[in-house]
Formats: C-alpha cells, sequence, structure tokens
C-alpha cells in the first residue's frame, strides 16, 4: 500500500508565513530552491550541466537562496571546484551511468533508501519553497515520486529525453512493476509483497509505477522535445517552452563583412556517428577543387570513431585538422572561424553550439532534427540540409562561399536574433517567472498507492 506511512517531514513547500509577509511589505519574494541533479559543475558532460549551473548562478545573483543537491561523481580532468557562496552537496550516488556499475536487487535497494534519505535530509535541514529538478539520468527515479509523496512544489527542467526515453528503464521502478519477467524475480516479488518486505521499503523508496508520476509544472528546451515525451506516452502538453540560453557576454563577436572570404570552417561537439562529423568529412570530400578553404573539429568523443574520422580524412587527403579547447578557450576559437557546420543527426532537444556561432557573428549551416527547428531557417538566419545527406551539404557550403552577400546577411541575422532572444538573463527570467508562477499555483496532489 504504497504512500501510506511516510515518515514525517516538517512542513515544506511554502514557507507560508514568509512568503505572505514579504507580499504584504511589498518585497519580491525570495525562494529557497532546492536543485536536483545528476551532475554539476565542475564535474559535467555537456550542455545539460552547464545550463543547470548558469541558471542557478543566476537565480542566486538575483537574491534567491539555492542549495544544489547532485551525485558523487567526479571527472578526472575536471576543473578544481571554485570557491561559491551557496551549498553544493555531492552526496547521491549513481546507477550504471557514467562508468557506475548495474547493481542487483539487494544492493539496488540500499542505494534507492540512501539517495532518498539524503534528499529527505536536504529537504529538513535546507527547508525549500520548491525543488528544481533536472537531469534525472541515472540517479533513482523514486526522487521523483518522493517529492510526489511529499507534496512539495516541485518544477521539471526537461532538457534532454531522460523522461522519454530513460525513466520507463529505471532498473528500480521497472522490477518491481514488470508484469513479466524470469521465475525467480515474480517468486521474490511475491513473497516480499506478502510478508511486508515492499510496504517497509516503499516507505522510503517508492516502489510505484512511472506511471503514477505527474508532471503538473514542468518545462522544456523546445516544443520538439515536449511532443516526444507526450508521444512517449506522458501528458506533459501543458509544459512550457523556455529555450536554453547563451551567455552573450562569453561568446560576442561581430559578423564579417561580405568582403572577408569564407575559408575556415567550423566543427564543435561529441565526436560521434548521431552529431553527422563522418557527413561534414564526405561534404568537403565532394567539394574538393571547388572549395579552397579548411574544416577545423574540436570535440571529445570514443577513440575508435574519432580513429576512424582521422583515418577518413588522410585516406582522402581532406584539409581538416583535429583540435580540443577548455570552455574558456571556444568564445576565441568562434570568433577565429568564418562559418559553423551543425551536422546533428538525432533529435537534438536544442543544440546549444548553433546559438554560440550565432552570438560570436558566424553564419551557421545546420539540420534541423529535433528542436533545432526552431532556431534555424533556411535563407533567413541560416542555411540548412537534409541530416546525413553530404551531398546537400556540400552544395550548402558552395552556396555560402559563392554568394557575400547572403552569407555577411545570414551571419548579421542571426547574430542580432540570438543576442536579441536568447541571452541568459533574458532565460533566466523567464524561468524565474515560471518558478514563482508554480509557487503560487501549486496545487495538493498525492501519490497513489503502489497497488
Amino acid at each position: 500500500m504504497g504512500g501510506m506511512d511516510s515518515p514525517h517531514v516538517p512542513a515544506v513547500g511554502g514557507n507560508d508565513e514568509r512568503r505572505m509577509k514579504q507580499q504584504t511589505d511589498g518585497i519580491p519574494f525570495v525562494m529557497r530552491i532546492l536543485v536536483l541533479t545528476n551532475l554539476y559543475p565542475p564535474h559535467y558532460i555537456g550542455g545539460y550541466e552547464l545550463r543547470c549551473r548558469d541558471i542557478t548562478e543566476a537565480l542566486h545573483a538575483r537574491g534567491h537562496e539555492v542549495c544544489v543537491l547532485t551525485s558523487d561523481h567526479h571527472i578526472s580532468k575536471a576543473d578544481p571546484e571554485p570557491e561559491r557562496s551557496y551549498p553544493v552537496r555531492r552526496s547521491l550516488k549513481l546507477h550504471g551511468f557514467f562508468g557506475h556499475p548495474w547493481l542487483g536487487i539487494h544492493n539496488l535497494q540500499s542505494q534507492e533508501q540512501y539517495n532518498n534519505s539524503t534528499l529527505m535530509a536536504a529537504i529538513q535541514q535546507f527547508e525549500p519553497d520548491l525543488v528544481h529538478v533536472w537531469n534525472l539520468g541515472g540517479l533513482s527515479k523514486s526522487l521523483a515520486l518522493t517529492l510526489q509523496r511529499l507534496n512539495i512544489p516541485t518544477v521539471f527542467d526537461v532538457s534532454d529525453h531522460w523522461i522519454a526515453r530513460s525513466l520507463t528503464a529505471d532498473v528500480w521502478l521497472d522490477w518491481w512493476n514488470r508484469p513479466q519477467g524470469s521465475l525467480p524475480s515474480r517468486l521474490l516479488r511475491g513473497v516480499w509483497q506478502i510478508n511486508g518486505t515492499r510496504q517497509r521499503w516503499d516507505r522510503t523508496a517508492p516502489t510505484n509505477p512511472v506511471q503514477h508520476l505527474r508532471f503538473s509544472r514542468i518545462y522544456f528546451c523546445s516544443r520538439r522535445l515536449r511532443d516526444i515525451t507526450e508521444e512517449a506516452g506522458y501528458p506533459v502538453h501543458h509544459g512550457a517552452v523556455i529555450h536554453c540560453p547563451v551567455d552573450i557576454e562569453r561568446f560576442q563577436g561581430q559578423p564579417k563583412p561580405a568582403s572577408a572570404p569564407l575559408s575556415k570552417l567550423l566543427y564543435v561537439g561529441r565526436l560521434a556517428e548521431d552529431k553527422g562529423v563522418l557527413t561534414a568529412l564526405k561534404a568537403l570530400h565532394a567539394v574538393r577543387g571547388r572549395f579552397k578553404g579548411s574544416l577545423s573539429i574540436y570535440g571529445h568523443g570514443d577513440p575508435c570513431y574519432e580513429s576512424m574520422l582521422k583515418d577518413y580524412a588522410a585516406t582522402y587527403e581532406l584539409p581538416v585538422t583535429f583540435h580540443h579547447a577548455t570552455p574558456a578557450q571556444m568564445p576565441e576559437v568562434y570568433r577565429n572561424h568564418d562559418a559553423l557546420l551543425f551536422t546533428s543527426e538525432w533529435e537534438e532537444p536544442f543544440a546549444l553550439t548553433p546559438l554560440e556561432a550565432m552570438a560570436s557573428g558566424l553564419p551557421v549551416i545546420g539540420t534541423t532534427t529535433g528542436g533545432s527547428a526552431e532556431l534555424l531557417r533556411h535563407g533567413d538566419n541560416a542555411l540548412t540540409y537534409t541530416a546525413g545527406n553530404a551531398r546537400e551539404l556540400a552544395a550548402e557550403i558552395l552556396t555560402l562561399e559563392e554568394d557575400n552577400l547572403l552569407r555577411a546577411r545570414l551571419a548579421a541575422t542571426g547574430h542580432a536574433e540570438v543576442r536579441e532572444k536568447f541571452p541568459l538573463q533574458t532565460i533566466a527570467t523567464q524561468i524565474e517567472d515560471y518558478l514563482q508562477e508554480s509557487l503560487h499555483s501549486w496545487r495538493v496532489s498525492s501519490l497513489p498507492q503502489y497497488q
């Protein structure tokens, strides 16, 4: 009987007296925000974590009190932990992601209980008005069920496919609720159901099916990602769309004049099959003898795949060089090139690389898979082509090289649009407003019984 006999926690998710007093005094309400996420810089993998940090620090700079609860995962080559004026608690445990092992049900039960107890302790100590959930990839999804059980105002920021594609694969929740499975698993579940083990464990680590999760307050980084999540069976069409931001103070540069030649193309991103890097190399091979420029590739990837790309470039004697750069070096990298090739072939939620390039004054040739279609418009602020089609990409490279006026116009339009619509502080305001609205509109909900 899930949802019963839950451990006592103090009243949270409102701090109503403090809020009412601030509103009565005409003072903007200062939120106490607990940020829950799997990774947090300097230990991070990609843009999701960087955006989480940027928004968290922007909210903190506006006077809101923040506390970050994240995993203890460490990246060996990460920068030193910076000094912060807000706490970052690296105490949660990951499961099956980023090199962490998959656990059997007994060991997993201990980790689920530990993660949920850690969340409960953070709530008791910090007493947040609201929990801001970011990426739960690799973390216990039962944490979201615990928040629902507590009825604490919770807002989900969704900037990748962890709900649409990973939620049902959560080992803990799937093990308890799968209709089939091995005979030993079914027998063990039956025994634990009868003797009260499930009920006892459920008090600290919910075992409900994922269908019991309610995302009453949720926003996505693109309409396409919201649609993908809805298509996966989650009723989230009410969710807001708040696009990803770019730090225009870091990424700044002026579009080059029409008289400037197109000679240095740029690729930035993971070196992986779904990012379309090989398509870029094939396009460069297709324009040999007609395009005299070069391509710089900045990124990391699987060593075998990276080696294949280098072998391809060497075999066809392509003017391609491979590089690595730190985040601090990337603004200069953009400014030292003439155009970005954004070649992604998967359903990008809403890519940061084109935003950074446009803010830096570069024209972009890109695909429109996923949320990218909400940014790139062919012939207006970019040139676009069909993902995976090297011939189309080659044709767009030649178009960009030959039409100087078009190249300058695309760069100027993209530059102005990104700096107007996507600055970090503009997006931070949209998120701040959504969090405030979530507190004011929060309605009592409950976690159903697990059976």
